[in-house]
């Protein structure tokens, strides 16, 4: 476990960046005024301007350092080595941010990122998950909005079948019920990024229902077919969405960490869509998704997108963010010997910038780990590459004071 005489509880590097600054502003408004915490980056008059910007929102609480560290092994070694937690939101992290896991994990310092690159997840998994656990890092990639909603929602359901029935679960079945949002220039330089960096056997590898779990499960056939439409009750008309192998990705690793797989039960499998008005919709999305993606393979393409995104660092206006949301519901379907399966169902809201969201995610899983009372998965777990559910009711509770909501009942069927 990294020390408790660290010059600092937490360290987010990347804090002028789009994200990092809106990370900022959340560790600056909700957590304890008295941590001893930093900015970090290249620029140090960057982070003095970010650090004058939010000492607005709370100007009697200690303020942050500024730490100025470049791209290289060194600066990051000695960085690391000043927290106990360092959060980074420099990406694309295929580009910027193996080296960042790489000191964390020999440093012992806890880490947390919001990456969507499934097969950078899974290069880091293979190279630092041992030496993480060893040095009593605990590692979360992926908890922002990819992967900490599903993971959470899957989590919470699976508990549920847990302690009020006793039983197994054989599914959660996630929908995208609502999501109105605009993409930052961080997230579409990541995409980009992702295509050079990765060959598309990688991608497909990364991409495998089971890749990250550190045991293998189940079958995971398409129950969506070939047209890319599946009919739920009490969910809809679903069809592709872009992040289910993302999410799935790590959703099957929590699987996988929480007894080899006993705790949600060895037949469990997880499936995410998007919902749609109604059959048509789902098939032309379903083929458009996967048009697109077959495009961007060729650099053309991605040459001419970059053209009109924004630019990595910025994104959309805050007042334009306030009118966001996100809707997930989910249905989880029970695994036992006898009887008819139950099921049971999962909604989660967030009102306002999905990016502020990633903040708050960010933010509050930082707490967890550094002051959290309860005992959770990852602390008894030693550390590793971990994922969100790790974090448990202690992490759900946190976002739920701060502006989440996630409800869950047993249905009657």
């Amino acid at each position: 476990m990294p020390s408790a005489d660290r010059q600092y509880e937490l360290v987010l590097f990347g804090a002028t960046g789009y994200t990092g600054k809106l990370t900022a502003e959340h560790i600056t408004t909700h957590l304890p005024s008295d941590l001893r915490w930093a900015l970090a980056g290249r620029s140090a008059e960057k982070l003095s301007g970010v650090r004058d910007e939010i000492r607005s929102y709370n100007p009697d609480r200690v303020q942050p350092g500024i730490e100025v560290a470049q791209l290289n092994k060194e600066d990051l070694n000695s960085l690391a080595q000043k927290a106990s937690l360092l959060i980074s939101t420099v990406g694309p992290y295929c580009l910027y941010g193996t080296d960042v896991v790489e000191a964390c994990a020999n440093q012992g310092t806890h880490y947390l990122d919001v990456t969507g690159e499934s097969p950078w997840t899974l290069e880091m998994t293979r190279k630092y998950h041992a030496t993480a656990k060893a040095n009593g890092a605990i590692m979360i990639p992926q908890i922002g909005l990819e992967s900490a909603p599903a993971d959470l929602m899957s989590w919470a359901l699976v508990t549920m079948f847990r302690e009020e029935l006793g039983v197994a679960t054989k599914e959660v079945i996630l929908s995208v019920h609502d999501l109105d949002a605009n993409p930052s220039g961080g997230t579409c330089a990541t995409l980009l990024a992702l295509l050079t960096q990765y060959s598309l056997k990688d991608v497909a590898e990364a991409n495998k229902a089971w890749a990250l779990s550190p045991v293998q499960g189940t079958r995971c056939p398409n129950p969506a077919g070939w047209l890319g439409v599946r009919q739920v009750p009490d969910l809809g008309t679903l069809t592709t969405w872009i992040a289910a192998t993302t999410d799935r990705a790590i959703v099957h690793r929590s699987w996988g960490l929480m007894g080899e797989g006993s705790y949600y039960g060895p037949r469990f499998r997880f499936t995410e869509h998007l919902r749609v008005r109604n059959y048509l919709i789902a098939v032309a999305i379903h083929f458009m998704t996967s048009v697109g993606m077959l495009a961007l393979v060729f650099p053309p393409v991605r040459w001419l997108l970059k053209q009109y995104v924004y630019a990595p660092g910025l994104g959309p206006d805050r007042e334009v963010t306030k009118r966001e949301r996100l809707e997930y519901r989910a249905i989880a379907i029970s695994d036992q010997d006898s009887g008819p399966p139950r099921r049971a169902f999962a909604r989660l809201t967030y009102e306002g910038g999905l990016y502020y969201f990633t903040g708050v995610l960010l933010a509050e899983a930082a707490f967890v780990i550094l002051r959290g009372q309860d005992e959770t998965l990852a602390k008894k777990l030693g550390g590793g590459i971990l994922t969100p559910a790790t974090l448990g009711q202690p992490f759900i509770d946190r976002l739920q004071k701060a502006g989440m909501t996630l409800e869950t009942k047993l249905m009657r069927d």
